[in-house]
């Protein structure tokens, strides 16, 4: 195991150089929130699909394998036709919008009188995906040092965090572009024909299991159709995801490499859903599914190799728990505290005064700082993942699903039908949940289908939104010079 432990900590190390290194180029809030909105394709699609496949794909999807067999991909595939749809279908429109946050597209949109609330929303989303993200670390960690749970995760979070601070967003893509290819090297390259190799080859598979191993739905058509509502929508609206879709160089960019890293993630699926097909195979009796993953590890890999694949679990979570952390930062700093500040007695006669864009940096690296805090402590306190993670995407989904994406295609949406929305799904998503459990469908069902009603019946029964208003957000959504949050010379770039 010494070669293997040589080879994670050597990972370990060179992450926080990446983040030392980009920290170098995270000069202005552009920079330090969206990558300077610079991406090409082959970067913005390693980093899009390095933050979507997580732990929960990775360790996750490998364990619903060995549940269910190659229905089990399920999960991961309604995570990549969710970002199929929104890179063919709202990529484009998002990526001209140049803004930072899903708030910021809301208050454009109604004018103003929709962001607080879904800031609030956000912010716990993206939190409870942090603090989720961050737990995992315990299991991985565990298995690489047999190390204590508190330990492993203030261990892996301070590691993110720190090199998270250090450079923003241009950090995090360069460490995420690192984990997406070791992940794919490690689970797809060596861990997937080493597996079927070691179970017998699939003729073998097939003779050792239950026909329902190779059935397609196994898993159970509701199962799917509650995966599409969480996770394919929630693909759709989260500010993790739209924060990346805001590191576009263009909108061609946005929608191209955005369907290539969907697409990757379809494959991804079926790669994790076979190795736990295999792990069945080879440890029939393992007594919680998610140990398949660190189990044929440590059963089929050769030293160094084996080091390699844990590198890219590591990776899968850190991915994901970077991504989600700055765009908690982001949510809390840019929608609740800026709005809040901004009302305190004096603020308006100071506003002008700060230091520009090296102040902005400062505050926002301090915003990653307090709250990877609060995700560690939270991470630590937290021990049902599958709940907390269950309460973030209902949340998200039933809350503000509708009013993001009837805002992109539907005129008639008011501010008022936005608002009451959001409340009235959010709050049929968390009394349903409090009710029948965090683990029940009919929260997301009902959540949605009132967050609907609303929008609507408000919107229709409200006057039009301001014409004004939605000419701006015409200018916005056309991509017009001067519309843009980092002004003209930004805009223009964006198209050269």
């Amino acid at each position: 195991m010494a070669v293997d432990y040589a080879v994670i900590v050597l990972y370990l190390v060179g992450m926080l150089g990446i983040g030392w290194w980009g920290m170098r180029r995270a000069r202005s809030r552009a920079d330090f929130l969206v990558a300077g909105r610079r991406l090409g394709p082959a970067m913005y699609s390693g980093t899009m699909a390095a933050i979507v496949l997580g732990g929960a794909s990775t360790i996750g999807g490998v364990g619903l394998g060995y549940r269910y067999g190659l229905s089990g991909a399920w999960m991961v595939i309604t995570i990549g036709l969710g970002l199929l749809a929104l890179s063919v279908f709202f990529s484009a429109r998002i990526a001209r919008l140049r803004v930072y946050t899903v708030s910021e597209m809301l208050d454009l949109r109604y004018g103003g009188a929709a962001g607080v609330i879904s800031g609030v929303v956000m912010w716990g989303y993206t939190l409870m995906l942090a603090v989720t993200s961050t737990i995992a670390y315990a299991t991985i960690f565990d298995v690489l040092f047999g190390t204590d749970r508190t330990l492993a995760i203030v261990l892996g979070g301070v590691i993110v965090v720190a090199y998270s601070t250090l450079g923003g967003m241009w950090s995090i893509t360069l460490t995420d572009m690192v984990q997406f290819v070791v992940k794919t090297i490690g689970v797809l390259l060596l861990l997937l024909p080493i597996a079927v190799v070691k179970a017998g080859g699939f003729a073998a598979m097939a003779d050792r299991l239950p026909g329902g191993y190779f059935s397609p739905l196994s898993i159970g058509g509701q199962t799917v159709f509650t995966y599409v509502l969480i996770y394919s929508f929630g693909m759709l609206i989260g500010q993790d995801i739209w924060q990346r879709v805001f590191t576009a160089r263009s909108d061609r960019v946005a929608r191209g490499a955005g369907t290539v890293a969907g697409s990757y993630c379809l494959v991804y699926a079926i790669g994790g859903a076979v190795i736990g097909t295999a792990a069945k195979v080879l440890y029939p009796s393992l007594g919680s599914a998610d140990d398949a993953f660190a189990t044929i590890v440590q059963g089929t890999l050769p030293v160094g190799v084996r080091g390699l694949v844990l590198a890219a679990a590591l990776s899968a979570v850190m991915s994901t728990s970077s991504g989600a952390l700055i765009a908690c930062a982001t949510v809390a700093n840019n929608d609740i505290w800026s709005r809040l500040r901004s009302r305190l007695p004096g603020r308006a006669a100071a506003k002008g005064t700060t230091g520009g864009e090296e102040d902005e940096v400062r505050g926002n690296r301090l915003f990653i700082l307090v709250m990877g805090a609060a995700v560690i402590v939270l991470a630590i306190l937290v021990h049902d993942v599958v709940e907390a993670l269950t309460v973030a995407y209902n949340l998200l989904v039933g809350g503000l699903l509708v009013p993001v994406l009837a805002g992109l295609v539907w005129r008639r949406g008011t501010a008022a039908g936005a608002m009451v929305s959001m409340a009235a799904g959010g709050l049929t998503v968390l009394t349903l949940m409090a009710v029948l459990g965090p683990l029940a469908n009919e929260p997301i069902y009902c959540g949605l289908g009132v967050s609907v009603v609303g929008y609507v019946v408000v919107s229709l029964c409200t006057r039009p939104t301001d014409a004004a208003v939605l000419a701006a957000w015409r200018a916005r959504l056309a991509g017009q010079p001067g519309t843009g949050a980092d002004g003209p010379e930004a805009v223009a770039h964006s198209h050269a």
